[in-house]
């Protein structure tokens, strides 16, 4: 596995997250040497998820308005239907996330996490993955969805599931360590 020590990596959630999809990646992350900020729209603490029944909280290291695209290597977006709805209705978090595309940076969606990057606008041209129930959505907004345990477009991962951690925190670590990608765009 590719190392990033020395890289910071940005998580960006709220309630309703897919617990699994956040601690699972954010340890693979952190055990290849790298930094991960727990970024949200909330200021102190971000309630998970195990399907539909509660699970751990996670604190908040840095509110979404106060972070800054230009401090981070790349971009997580873990899922959760409340989760990614929730996110794709705060303007802050959809521009956050819509820098690192604008920046090249590397930029990883699992699951329900690809709305918010509908709303960001960055995803018509693009091939990507994601819960099957969003194809259609993807679709509509100029997207070729692919049914894949983990798809990378120019340092854009994204997988479907839970099940597919491992593909995707190992393609996130594999993109991250490239670094910039030209092909990333707005």
């Amino acid at each position: 596995m590719a190392q990033i020590t020395g890289k910071k990596i940005a998580f960006l959630m709220t309630d309703g997250v897919e617990q699994v999809e956040y601690t699972g990646p954010r340890q693979a992350v952190e055990e290849a040497g790298a930094t991960a900020v727990l970024v949200s729209p909330k200021t102190d603490t971000v309630q998970g998820f195990n399907h539909v029944d509660k699970g751990d909280s996670f604190p908040v290291d840095l509110p979404v308005g106060q972070a800054s695209p230009d401090d981070f290597d790349a971009l997580v977006l873990p899922g959760g239907v409340v989760n990614a709805d929730a996110l794709r209705t705060d303007q802050a978090s959809v521009d956050f996330a819509k820098a690192f595309f604008a920046a090249h940076k590397p930029v990883a969606a699992i699951c329900h996490a690809p709305w918010t990057l509908i709303e960001a606008g960055v995803v018509d041209g693009r091939t990507l993955t994601s819960w099957p129930s969003l194809q259609t959505d993807l679709r509509n907004a100029g997207a070729t969805w692919v049914d894949e345990e983990v798809h990378v477009d120019k340092g854009f991962v994204t997988s479907r599931k839970p099940d597919d951690i491992p593909a995707f925190s190992a393609k996130l670590i594999e993109e991250v360590a490239e670094g910039q990608h030209e092909g990333q765009h707005v």
